[in-house]
């Protein structure tokens, strides 16, 4: 019901820090959507005033102080974090967290990770590439969930797929499970199964990847269904990698 001139608008953030960046969706239909289809990640489009976000080198453990050597290049991946006005202090009675995720600045406070992992292109946008705890890393590199699955989304019969880690860290064997759409029959699996690791092997970011899983719903968060639990996907994942390598 909208005209052509109409411009829809859409934030990036999270409970600890909203909004940190918007997005109109003439630039994203126009421009970003064909990169997020290749592989880029989503651009979630430029800080708002006030806040300031920069792209620091990833770590699991608490980082103390901020340096400015904690960031990366523009065009290279890492964690968001962000500081402003908006953004909370820390979590109530949970020192643990905020250990986590706030990194003390003495010259402005403090900065937040966002427990996001993205890049900052010359332009000054933001790349979400998934979540950090859900990147999946292997013995030759790390694989990013929303790259990575943009592959293979690009294919008619995939409703979404979601990228999995199955083993322990750093030697994790990558596998993407496939939700069909609503409608497939679901028959022909084998040649849709060649047909996704022809996909795969066409992309520089997939090319390593060379198992896929068939899923009949993916769980998901009750008020979010695009919020995938992969997670629980990676418990399923590997119970049935098992299960095939024990059947004669």
């Amino acid at each position: 019901m909208l005209t052509d001139e109409a411009q829809i608008h859409t934030g990036y953030g999270a409970t600890e820090a909203m909004p940190v960046s918007a997005f109109g969706s003439h630039e994203i239909l126009n421009e970003t959507r064909k990169l997020s289809e290749q592989g880029f990640g989503m651009c979630v489009g430029r800080p708002i005033s006030g806040v300031d976000v920069r792209i620091i080198r990833i770590s699991d453990g608490p980082i103390a102080s901020w340096t400015d050597d904690l960031a990366v290049p523009d065009g290279e991946t890492g964690e968001i974090a962000v500081r402003g006005a908006q953004v909370t202090r820390g979590y109530y009675e949970r020192p643990k967290d905020n250990t986590l995720s706030k990194i003390n600045d003495d010259d402005t406070g403090f900065w937040h990770r966002m427990g996001d992992l993205g890049w900052m292109d010359k332009k000054g946008r933001i790349w979400f590439c998934g979540r950090k705890n859900q990147r999946v890393v292997t013995e030759k590199r790390t694989l990013f969930t929303i790259p990575c699955e943009a592959i293979f989304n690009n294919h008619p019969r995939v409703f979404r797929s979601a990228l999995v880690g199955v083993g322990t860290d750093g030697r994790q064997h990558p596998v993407i499970c496939i939700e069909l759409e609503p409608r497939d029959n679901g028959k022909n699996k084998t040649q849709l199964k060649n047909e996704l690791l022809e996909l795969a092997k066409g992309s520089p970011i997939t090319e390593d990847i060379q198992t896929i899983l068939f899923h009949r719903a993916f769980p998901v968060d009750i008020r979010h269904n695009s919020k995938i639990f992969r997670e629980k996907l990676a418990v399923w994942a590997a119970k049935q990698l098992r299960t095939e390598t024990a059947s004669p």
